[in-house]
């Protein structure tokens, strides 16, 4: 029996900050109901390496340019639907899509003209990963949902409790995979139900909504997936590498620097610890001039030392909590 061909498909996240929020870059494919994330086919003709494959799909679908990226996952499990990725070699129609997913940092959410195009909050998709003004209301409306999904089976009562800081468990910010394969695995994330062909879980209208609501917006294909898999590299990585630099512009304050941080990591930092650490790793240099349109007091602008990065290893940020 002949097996069926496989097409490799790439998807890019691509995140920015706009406003002090953290936002990723959206496509709304013609036909389809939810937002996703740049993609489109490796060609093993026609491409000489995946990344630069990526880099034309999405400038020509976004009439945007890549900067920093790196390669994330592969993501290829059967039964979740996989991007549409159309090779144009007779290959369409694939049985089987693997898809690449990269992670890409502009420090500029430049306003897109392409159609269908958009950049979007990251809390929309994951509204319950947002601490920074304290713990979110989303998790009052997940946790009975996954109370009942646990019941009787302490193992996954367990995984709950720690993954969604139920109970006054510790939050770990970093685990937003985790959080959102649990739900998956619960049923509760709505394309769940999408791949499985099965029904919701039957809920009172107010509730239902509320829960849709406090579980973030579904996007097309496994996008969510490779999306938490973006925001939990991305989160990680703050902390031993400079990455979040690559978000920001080359003359910033550092209280820009700091909400850039925040609205990557989800959660609130200490001001004056925050920029002690700063002052202690010497990633960041003062150009001895102000910002006079902070809407307050002038604040002095600063510069990433780059050149650090080819002189010795460099570490990330330290992210001292507000809380502690």
């Amino acid at each position: 029996m002949e097996s069926a061909p496989v097409v490799i498909g790439l998807s890019a996240v691509v995140i920015a900050v706009k406003g002090g929020e953290a936002v990723v870059l959206t496509v709304r494919p013609p036909g389809q109901g939810a937002p996703g994330l740049p993609f489109g086919p490796f060609d093993p003709d026609g491409d000489r390496t995946f990344e630069l494959a990526l880099r034309a799909f999405v400038t020509a679908q976004t009439r945007f340019d890549l900067g920093y990226v790196e390669q994330l996952y592969t993501f290829g499990d059967k039964g979740r639907y996989a991007p549409v990725a159309v090779v144009d070699d007779g290959r369409a129609g694939a049985a089987r899509v693997i898809s690449v997913g990269y992670l890409a940092l502009t420090p500029k959410a430049v306003d897109t003209t392409a159609p269908d195009t958009a950049w979007a909050d990251w809390t929309r998709f994951f509204p319950y990963e947002d601490w920074r003004e304290g713990r979110p209301a989303a998790l009052d409306a997940i946790a009975p949902a996954l109370e009942r999904w646990a019941m009787g089976r302490p193992e996954a009562a367990a995984r709950a409790r720690l993954l969604f800081a139920l109970d006054e468990a510790p939050w770990n910010e970093e685990r937003v995979l985790e959080r959102y394969e649990l739900l998956y695995e619960a049923g509760l994330a709505p394309e769940a139900a999408r791949d499985r062909g099965e029904t919701p879980p039957a809920l009172p209208e107010t509730q239902h909504e509320t829960l849709a609501a406090a579980l973030g917006e579904p996007m097309i294909s496994d996008h969510r997936r490779i999306l938490a898999t973006a925001l939990s590299r991305l989160r990680g990585k703050l902390k031993y590498r400079p990455v979040v630099f690559e978000l920001m512009p080359e003359a910033f304050t550092l209280s820009a620097l700091q909400r850039a941080a925040e609205a990557v990591a989800g959660v609130p930092l200490h001001k004056q610890n925050f920029r002690r650490a700063l002052e202690r790793a010497g990633l960041v240099e003062g150009l001895g001039r102000v910002d006079a349109e902070t809407g307050g007091r002038p604040a002095e602008l600063f510069r990433f030392r780059r050149e650090m990065l080819s002189a010795r290893p460099v570490g990330g940020l330290s992210l001292p909590l507000l809380r502690d």
